[in-house]
């Protein structure tokens, strides 16, 4: 018999603080997703629709939408840290975008455990708090988030 291993992310007693997950691959953002992501959410901000206008404002050209690069800054993490072994995530503490993503720029994530702690009240589950950065293509820091999640221990899976 062959052993079987399911994709999963890690449960809250495989995460370690001190350790820097990098995800792989990364993301090239480009117009169209800039485009779809910023209609769907009933953005309708020049800056990310209206390429001709963009090139009159400060940065000359369109920007990425920064709610898109959150989204996929966290996204870039599921595969490899919480995917199947997320309960709810609780809420971001800090958001910051230092520089902004340009339409085909790529992002590249990285993921620290800045705390773990057993739930009070849920028990078979832990509170983990994420801190999320993103780098384009140059290691230039566009994103850091701060993200508190509630994540299966061993034990509470269901």
């Amino acid at each position: 018999m062959t052993r079987e291993e399911v994709q999963r992310g890690l449960f809250y007693e495989e995460l370690e603080e001190d350790v820097r997950y990098v995800h792989r691959p990364g993301r090239t953002l480009t117009e169209a997703d800039d485009v779809l992501f910023s209609t769907l959410t009933m953005n309708p901000q020049g800056l990310h629709l209206d390429a001709a206008w963009a090139a009159t404002q400060p940065f000359g050209r369109p920007l990425v939408n920064s709610m898109l690069t959150l989204a996929t800054l966290v996204g870039l993490a599921v595969a490899h840290l919480t995917r199947d072994t997320t309960v709810a995530n609780l809420g971001f503490e800090e958001v910051a975008f230092p520089h902004p993503l340009f339409h085909g720029d790529t992002l590249y994530g990285e993921t620290m455990v800045r705390a773990r702690r057993l739930s009070r009240s849920r028990p078979g589950e832990g509170v983990v708090t994420f801190e999320h950065v993103g780098f384009n293509q140059d290691d230039v820091l566009v994103a850091r988030a701060v993200r508190t999640a509630l994540v299966r221990t061993r034990d509470g899976r269901p």
